[in-house]
């Protein structure tokens, strides 16, 4: 099945309280092949809907007349029949610490507004990679195989994560909630690549990498970090500190494959 009749099959929910921004962000998905659309201008509204279907992707205003995309993302990961359910915010939002919540709470994508037909049919793509659950093929690896630890102190970006190399056949992870928890599990067992957060408290993405690198049981271990640091310095000083590959928050399955391929072939 092709990419475009792939997009056409996605069912999107639209959240958005605005009539003229929920027309032009429909003629936004029209444009890039979708067909389904249904809208809620509420949280209680799309708290309603997603109880009766799930839909393949929804999409959020930041702000709603009662509550933010925030609290909405949260009451749907809270929820075990909607927790993985792919979620997208499209805001004209800056401020950082909105959005960074978001970002833990594992959206699939950050649209700022107005955003270009490029950016939407990508994030599209990211949700076909989410739901297709193709299996990656590695040169030197069964995936199937693969010992992996995930370390995040956000349990919804943990299962985000973890739903994202599900899909690729990669089976369910040991999870830390910090570094310091990290470095018990590799005392007591092995793994083929560690998935690892950058801010977290107790030990930090960076001084776990660190910790890693100057380990004679397990400094062999490949590092994913994955960070929503924009700071070109602040990623060069991650990579100094002997990651294998950075990887931004959202955590889109595409790049996760690419970086996979690279650091484990």
């Amino acid at each position: 099945m092709s990419d475009l009749t792939a997009i056409a099959n996605l069912s999107i929910l639209l959240v958005e309280p605005s009539d003229v921004q929920q027309k032009i962000i429909i003629k936004s998905l029209l444009d890039s092949g979708v067909k389904q659309v249904e809208t809620a201008t509420t949280q209680e509204q799309t708290l309603a809907l997603l109880i009766k279907y799930q839909p393949d992707l929804v999409i959020s205003a930041m702000y709603l007349a009662d509550g933010t995309a925030d609290t909405l993302l949260q009451k749907i990961r809270s929820n075990p029949s909607t927790e993985h359910q792919p979620f997208m915010l499209v805001s004209s939002e800056r401020n950082k610490k909105y959005l960074e919540q978001l970002r833990q709470s594992g959206v699939l994508a950050i649209l700022p507004k107005p955003f270009s037909a490029t950016a939407i049919t990508r994030a599209l793509k990211a949700t076909l990679d989410i739901i297709s659950e193709e299996e990656v093929d590695l040169e030197h690896f069964d995936v199937t195989l693969l010992r992996v630890l995930v370390v995040d102190d956000s349990r919804f970006a943990r299962k985000h994560i973890i739903r994202v190399l599900a899909g690729m056949g990669i089976p369910a992870p040991v999870e830390a909630e910090n570094g310091k928890e990290a470095i018990e599990h590799l005392s007591n067992q092995s793994f083929d690549l560690i998935v690892t957060d950058y801010n977290m408290p107790e030990m930090d993405g960076r001084e776990l990498t660190e910790t890693v690198r100057s380990s004679n049981s397990y400094s062999h271990i490949p590092i994913l970090m994955v960070s929503s640091e924009a700071n070109e310095t602040h990623l060069a000083n991650i990579a100094q500190a002997g990651v294998d590959a950075i990887c931004d928050k959202p955590f889109e399955p595409a790049t996760v494959k690419d970086l996979l391929f690279k650091i484990m072939s």
